[in-house]
């Protein structure tokens, strides 16, 4: 998917767009890919991606996903969702300048418009973050 087409999916505009595009979509799986660049929001003094931007990076990976989800089944635009809860995050290393993040979301349970998510993030093969999330969205009308 290209860059373009991630602005279909997701309700996040520049300068917090997280995700740069969804790579594959399998039944509760998805993959997304994100480039930190220089003049990115969530970058330190230090020249690495800072915690909340990884957690924020995260739950626009599912926001694309369950964007993906509702465009193909008829919704005109990508709904909007809310994180509710972070669980468990562990970040192993921050992601500097030119990292090409690679990040697999998993949808587990949906129970009143609130599901529960887990987040993988990795730079090449080793894995940088984790988290499960629980994200609220709100349908469109």
């Amino acid at each position: 998917m290209k860059s373009r087409e991630i602005k279909d999916l997701i309700p996040q505009r520049d300068p917090i767009m997280m995700v740069d595009k969804l790579i594959e979509v399998k039944d509760d799986v998805a993959v997304t890919g994100f480039t930190v660049k220089a003049d990115n929001y969530f970058i330190d003094e230090d020249g690495l991606l800072a915690e909340p931007g990884l957690i924020e990076h995260i739950a626009q990976s599912a926001s694309a996903f369950a964007g993906y989800k509702a465009i193909n089944a008829g919704a005109t635009a990508p709904p909007v969702g809310y994180i509710g809860e972070v669980k468990k995050f562990h970040c192993y290393r921050r992601p500097q300048t030119g990292d090409e993040l690679r990040t697999t979301i998993t949808m587990g349970t949906e129970l009143a418009g609130v599901t529960i998510i887990t987040g993988e993030t990795r730079v090449l093969n080793e894995i940088v973050a984790d988290t499960q999330m629980k994200i609220f969205i709100q349908p469109n009308d």
